[in-house]
């Protein structure tokens, strides 16, 4: 019997472990991630758990003979239909609409899905967007399509850096780079007018505004370690853009 109940805990620490894994890989606030987490044990027999989330780690305890067990974050990008879709698993758990056995089921399935849209897709949108954004900031529709190729290009060399060296603030950089390259070669061969609100327009795709949503939220709600956390990555993604961008300004 006490072997049954430790296996039951064990299993009821890897879900509710997996839940918090998915959701904080897929840009959930730490507020979130703690909350699902406890909700899922209590729901499961365990009504004293204890959480503490980073964007880098989990650490979850049963208040109970079980050790508290850490797993580390690698990899972070966002992705919140997964995010969504771990809260329906955490509220049909809850409810007794599933069983654990099936809501392990579910959650490794969206642990193991391939985001949401494709590549190729995630580029087009990121082109169009750069084209509204430059019109949102008063800019002409002559540099429309300058601002959307320079977009494109924006996110696909983001993509592609990161592919190559697993440094994300280089990647940023480089794309930056490129991307301002690129809208002063338009202006100067004479398809783009504005070099500037080119530049305005494409780089958007590449701020990090959930990031730095998600920084806000954590340090009003008191977890100031993971909200100083996201706020320094955030303030150096946008350094690195920065960076670049005043690189071309500097050489052009």
């Amino acid at each position: 019997m006490e072997d049954k109940l430790d296996h039951l805990t064990y299993e009821t620490i890897e879900i509710c472990l997996l839940a918090g894994k998915i959701m904080l890989q897929s840009g959930a606030e730490t507020s979130r991630v703690e909350d699902t987490m406890t909700r899922m044990a209590s729901s499961l027999g365990i009504p004293r758990s204890h959480s503490y989330v980073t964007p880098t780690g989990i650490i979850f305890s049963t208040d109970g003979a079980e050790p508290a067990k850490l797993i580390r974050i690698t990899e972070r990008t966002t992705d919140l239909s997964k995010v969504a879709e771990v809260n329906n698993v955490s509220r049909a758990l809850t409810s007794g609409a599933i069983t654990m056995p099936e809501a392990r089921l579910r959650l490794r399935e969206i642990e193991q899905d391939k985001h949401t849209y494709p590549i190729w897709f995630q580029i087009v949108a990121a082109a169009i967007a750069s084209g509204c954004f430059l019109i949102m900031f008063r800019g002409g529709w002559y540099d429309f399509i300058p601002a959307v190729l320079c977009g494109g290009l924006g996110l696909a060399s983001v993509i592609y850096f990161h592919r190559i060296v697993a440094v994300k603030f280089f990647a940023e950089f480089s794309a930056s780079f490129l991307l301002g390259l690129l809208a002063f070669i338009f202006v100067k061969i004479g398809i783009g007018y504005e070099v500037d609100k080119i530049i305005i327009g494409s780089v958007m795709p590449l701020v990090p505004g959930l990031l730095i949503t998600n920084a806000v939220r954590d340090l009003m709600s008191g977890h100031l370690v993971s909200g100083i956390s996201k706020g320094a990555e955030a303030f150096l993604t946008a350094f690195a853009i920065g960076t670049g961008i005043a690189l071309v300004f500097i050489l052009f």
